[in-house]
């Protein structure tokens, strides 16, 4: 148990001190934060919300958040348990509970599943499970320890906006307060709803009792608009992932695909440049210009952003002045120590730089530039998600192969590998910070949370693998209509771009890949300069970039969902928006999930 904090120590605190106001105004020190039922019951959320994020990352190509549907999800499962007798869930007890599902739901990101992916495209070699486990869960672990020493600069002294994390906050404070509880139960009832809808529909669409997809019968040089996938599909997922994101993403997503699918594709089949009209096929060329625009773009965002680098080295700076500061004792007594960053460094750095040899042939040496570099990349990544709410892995991540690309060339598992160790690292110290965010806000403890977060990574560790393998049994099925993965089709081609040299693409492709380079430069600079009105009119670099390796018909439904969400924000309905769609994720990826293994087993039919 955290301690309590004496009165006599936080009146020697400066009365301005935000840490003072929080202390004296804000912390709970007598409240109930992590318990076994919330470890447990956040464990099982988690690793749902896992499976959820990983069947809606192998379709489209990112992970969705997760803190707020586990916090719903949590105080919905224990108003019904409470009719059996158990204790209501506190507010604190479900931010812990929501921080352990967090820890597991997100073991998806970061680069993890990018990272193993295009690990299984490029090499074919599919590693054992338990090294791969233990290699996910000291990344992640690397990452909570990251957090400790800058938590109090972000959130505690300058205040960081960690927008999901505030959010959160307002959903708790919301669906725990006795007078507004009818709006969370309503936003419950909305998930819950969707949810089953979700899954009924996924029932009818796989026992073919409707189709996955509707073309209209029109010609495409010669192919049928089916043969190029342009359509419309029955799956929600896309429309629903659409929906919680801008219209301008979901616009310039529209915008994409009608180039890449109209114009560059068929001049591609023209110049015999591809050998068919499928997916893979097109997405085999197309990821070249479209991981151009995205590396180029994450990279002109992440420099433009020089005042949060600057800042971040500064902080880096601070920790071996923090020796020289008087720190006040009562902030002190519940945060989480800072030699517990160096500590866990200390055992887990090794066993990483190892695992690195072992697993991907990287020279020990070659290792050790890793933990200095994903340290440095990890504190940069938890201020920019501080400032912005996104988390820079389209930077970091290439920055990292590039290093890489250029001390070990011509390993590309050890290219994709080491991207994947500063990649998460950076997300989980950003996912941990987030979570203190919500925490701090509500008065709840820091190390319970800390607990919490790496009770959550390595559940979500042990989790990943074999719902990997259950869910994707046929790895060459990886950049098919069944799993489109565009980040991990964007991953193995900036290996291979980095690992191999750019002269061993044809002519072509280095054209594209130089054209995506300026498009993706000058949008990012577009977006930073641009006005607010013109901001809207600018295509989203993230969203052009990505509708290169998405087939036609996603980018179409997510366009749709983006839109749909659009016209209601603009009628001011859209208070039901976020559960709605999380419900229509969570039900139709859970159920797609079931009848992909019941598939595999074969006791449905493909």
């Amino acid at each position: 148990m955290t301690p309590e904090v004496p009165e006599a120590r936080v009146e020697k605190i400066t009365p301005e001190d935000p840490e003072a106001v929080w202390l004296r105004d804000v912390y709970q020190p007598n409240a109930t934060n992590l318990t076994v039922r919330a470890v447990i019951a956040g464990a099982v959320i988690g690793v749902v919300m896992c499976l959820s994020n990983l069947y809606i990352f192998f379709k489209l190509g990112w992970s969705f958040g997760v803190t707020i549907t586990a916090c719903l999800l949590a105080f919905a499962t224990f108003k019904l348990l409470e009719s059996v007798g158990q204790k209501p869930l506190g507010m604190l007890e479900n931010n812990a509970l929501t921080t352990v599902a967090s820890g597991a739901g997100y073991m998806t990101g970061g680069g993890n599943m990018a990272a193993y992916g295009s690990l299984l495209v490029v090499t074919s070699v599919r590693p054992d499970m338990a090294p791969m486990i233990l290699w996910f869960a000291s990344i992640a672990a690397m990452g909570v320890f990251a957090a400790i020493p800058i938590k109090r600069q972000l959130i505690n002294t300058e205040g960081l906006a960690f927008p999901t994390g505030a959010a959160t906050a307002e959903t708790l404070r919301t669906i725990h307060d006795p007078k507004g509880g009818k709006e969370g139960t309503r936003a419950v009832k909305l998930l819950g709803l969707s949810a089953l809808f979700a899954a009924l529909l996924s029932v009818v669409r796989n026992f073919k009792w409707i189709e996955e997809t509707y073309a209209p019968g029109f010609s495409l040089a010669g192919h049928s608009f089916l043969s190029w996938g342009i359509s419309i599909k029955t799956e929600l997922i896309q429309l629903s992932g659409g929906a919680l994101m801008s219209f301008r993403t979901g616009w310039s997503l529209l915008l994409g695909a009608v180039f890449t699918y109209f114009v560059l594709a068929p001049w591609l089949l023209e110049n015999k440049l591809i050998a068919k009209v499928s997916l893979k096929a097109i997405v085999g060329w197309t990821v070249w210009p479209g991981a151009s625009i995205l590396v180029a773009a994450g990279l002109t965002s992440f420099l433009l952003d020089y005042k949060s680098i600057a800042r971040s080295f500064r902080g880096l700076g601070s920790l071996f002045k923090r020796g020289q500061k008087t720190i006040a004792e009562g902030i002190a007594a519940v945060e989480s120590p800072d030699w517990w960053f160096p500590a866990g460094f200390l055992v887990l750095g090794p066993l990483v730089v190892l695992l690195m040899h072992l697993l991907f042939d990287i020279p020990l040496w070659a290792g050790l530039v890793a933990l200095p570099l994903a340290v440095l990349m990890g504190f940069v990544a938890a201020r920019v998600t501080g400032e912005t709410d996104v988390t820079p892995t389209k930077a970091l991540g290439p920055l990292t192969q590039m290093v890489y690309g250029g001390i070990t060339p011509g390993n590309m598992s050890g290219n994709i590998m080491a991207a994947n160790v500063t990649g998460g690292i950076g997300l989980h110290a950003a996912d941990l910070l987030t979570t203190l965010k919500t925490g701090w806000l509500l008065g709840a403890k820091p190390r319970h949370q800390l607990y919490a977060q790496l009770f959550g990574v390595c559940i979500g560790a042990m989790a990943i693998m074999p719902l990997f393998d259950l869910l994707i049994p046929d790895t060459t099925k990886i950049g098919s209509p069944q799993w489109e993965a565009p980040s991990v089709l964007v991953w193995a081609g900036v290996s291979e771009a980095f690992s191999g040299g750019l002269d061993k693409l044809g002519s072509e492709a280095r054209w594209a890949i130089g054209f995506g380079a300026v498009v993706g430069v000058v949008l990012a600079l577009a977006e930073r300069f641009s006005t607010p009105k013109v901001k809207a009119w600018v295509p989203s670099p993230f969203g052009l970039g990505l509708a290169f390796v998405l087939s036609a018909s996603t980018s179409l439904m997510m366009f749709l969902g983006a839109a749909i969400a659009e016209l209601l924000r603009r009628r001011k309905q859209a208070n039901g928006i976020v559960p709605i769609a999380s419900g229509v994720i969570a039900g139709e990826s859970l159920m797609g999930v079931l009848f992909a293994i019941l598939k595999g087993m074969k006791i449905v039919p493909s």
